[in-house]
């Protein structure tokens, strides 16, 4: 029975940091595919020591950049993976597990993300397992634009695979903070485009439910000073995004 092969594709901006160890979890994909949205770093210099399989392009937005990337790949499967991330050895097993099997299981597959913050693995607070739909056959998926974030719609059955895809995320508070800042923005548009109303009292009450419900009811305080900061820290987006509505709602 002949196996099948995968195409892992990433989607680039400045990464050159991060993506040297993210492309090297994924040398053993027969095809790499890495679309480069014009860095002004060695972002595109380090892709090419692993594919020449590189397109460079102006950025489009998250969802339109990773389908044009889809379309670029050739292989019987997709990977998709975020420069910030890296394929565990445990979840290439498990992929490759599932490539020698074709025609049989699912038509696309979740996996638990591993966030680490500050070098460390964080369990709590509602940020595990963090299933992240990134492995599906060729032509079955395609990625939709969200508020924030894009998300994978497949077609057909979808199932899960165990092992971890790793992310290694903010690189500090700062960082964070200027994500809260633009991500809470684009929340804040949908939220006032959905008609949903806008209320004062939820400067006050969402901010808390988010702190409470990653720090106590998720169990955050478990992981130590990590879990308070990162509380602490969805909170202020949560809070942010909330003021935003508030005062487009006003105007």
């Amino acid at each position: 029975m002949t196996r099948g092969s995968v195409s892992a594709v990433v989607v680039t901006l400045n990464e050159e940091e991060r993506l040297r160890a993210c492309l090297e979890s994924l040398t053993w994909a027969d095809e790499l595919v890495v679309v480069d949205a014009e860095s002004s770093d060695k972002t595109g210099q380090i892709a090419r020591e692993f594919t020449d399989r590189v397109w460079v392009r102006p950025w489009p937005g998250f969802a339109a950049q990773k389908n044009f990337a889809l379309e670029q790949a050739t292989s019987d499967w997709i990977l998709s993976v975020d420069a910030d991330e890296e394929v565990s050895p445990e979840l290439r097993e498990e992929i490759r597990a599932v490539l020698g099997r074709p025609g049989e299981g699912a038509d696309g597959y979740r996996v638990p993300r591993r966030n680490i913050f500050w070098g460390r693995w964080v369990r709590h607070g509602g940020l595990y397992p963090d299933w992240q739909l990134r492995f599906f056959r060729r032509g079955r998926g395609r990625f939709v634009d969200q508020a924030v974030h894009e998300s994978v719609e497949v077609t057909g059955t979808v199932g899960r695979l165990g092992a971890p895809l790793v992310h290694r995320s903010y690189r500090g508070v700062a960082d964070f903070l200027a994500r809260a800042d633009r991500y809470s923005t684009l929340a804040a548009e949908a939220w006032i485009r959905s008609g949903r109303p806008a209320r004062l009292s939820d400067l006050v009450w969402r901010p808390l439910g988010r702190f409470l419900g990653m720090y106590v009811a998720r169990a955050g305080f478990l992981d130590g000073w990590r879990g308070f900061l990162l509380a602490s820290l969805y909170a202020y987006y949560v809070f942010i995004r909330s003021a935003k509505v508030w005062e487009r709602a006003r105007d």
